[in-house]
Parts: structure tokens; C-alpha cells; sequence
């Protein structure tokens, strides 16, 4: 039988970070399980709360998934009376999301349900040190968000 080294590095910041999202969602997910939605229902709930209207291949980019997985998440909440596609009016190939009024309670819900697995998450930490925790991270999702914009018109401009 081998030992375990214990001299092992620290965790860097990128396994910190995806284990503590990891671990949010799984703690969100528990505490929700009661409002009977799956994980990839109320993320897209959470996003048209954001961005009413959007074209249902919007949201699919933004949620970094295929907009055939999109469309049968939609289904769902649309046979649930939670969501509706309307045509957009100057092209009617696309389809914008709307919420229906009956998704607003859910909303509502999901909103107590983060804000104490936030609490649980932040749990001893001094509301100063929250502050500056999601200042340095909106400052590190700005950076990353510039760079891959500059890396993709960086890239295209080798390509195109």
C-alpha cells in the first residue's frame, strides 16, 4: 500500500473556484429540490429573469449549450406554462422567451433558495471580506471576458 504524499501543492485558484461553483449548484440543487425544476430549467429561468426576450439562440450561447438541448429544456418549461416563444417581429425564424406570469413565484422562490445557499456558502466571513471577494471576482470575470474577445478577433483576424 503506497502513502499519500503530503507535501502536495496548494489548490490552484482554478480548482478553488470550479470546486466552490461546483459545490453551489450542488447546495442550490438540494435546497431546491422542492420547486420540482432540474438544474438546466431554473439556469434558464435565472437568464430570462435577466434577459426577457431574448432570441432562444441567445440563450443557448449564453448558456454554453447546443440550441437543440435548449429547445427541449424550453419544451419542458413551455408544457409547465412557465415559459413562452413569441416570433420576433422582424425575423420569423426566431423565437424570443418570455416568462409567463406563473414562473414569477418561482422566480421568487429561487431567489430566497440562492440568497440562503449564498449565506450558507459566506458563512463566517466578515461582510467587508464579501465585498472584496465579489469585487476581485467581477474584476477577474471583466479581464477573462476582454481576453477571450480579444482572442477571438485576434483569431479571426488571422483566419478571415
Amino acid at each position: 500500500m503506497s502513502a499519500i504524499p503530503h507535501d502536495l501543492p496548494a489548490p490552484t485558484l482554478g480548482f478553488l473556484l470550479n470546486d466552490v461553483a461546483r459545490l453551489l449548484r450542488k447546495r442550490f440543487e438540494q435546497n431546491a429540490k422542492g420547486l420540482g425544476l432540474t438544474r438546466a430549467q431554473w439556469q434558464v429561468l435565472a437568464h430570462l429573469r435577466r434577459a426577457e426576450g431574448i432570441a432562444q439562440g441567445g440563450l443557448a450561447e449564453l448558456l454554453e449549450v447546443e440550441p437543440i438541448t435548449l429547445a427541449r429544456i424550453v419544451d419542458r418549461l413551455e408544457d409547465a406554462a412557465l415559459v413562452e416563444r413569441r416570433p420576433d417581429p422582424k425575423d420569423r425564424r426566431i423565437k424570443r422567451l418570455f416568462m409567463r406570469p406563473e414562473a414569477l413565484s418561482l422566480i421568487d422562490d429561487m431567489q430566497v433558495i440562492g440568497d440562503a445557499t449564498r449565506a450558507e456558502a459566506l458563512e463566517g466571513l466578515p461582510a467587508a471580506d464579501r465585498d472584496h471577494l465579489t469585487r476581485i471576482l467581477g474584476v477577474m470575470k471583466t479581464n477573462l471576458a476582454q481576453a477571450c474577445s480579444t482572442g477571438c478577433r485576434q483569431k479571426e483576424a488571422v483566419h478571415g
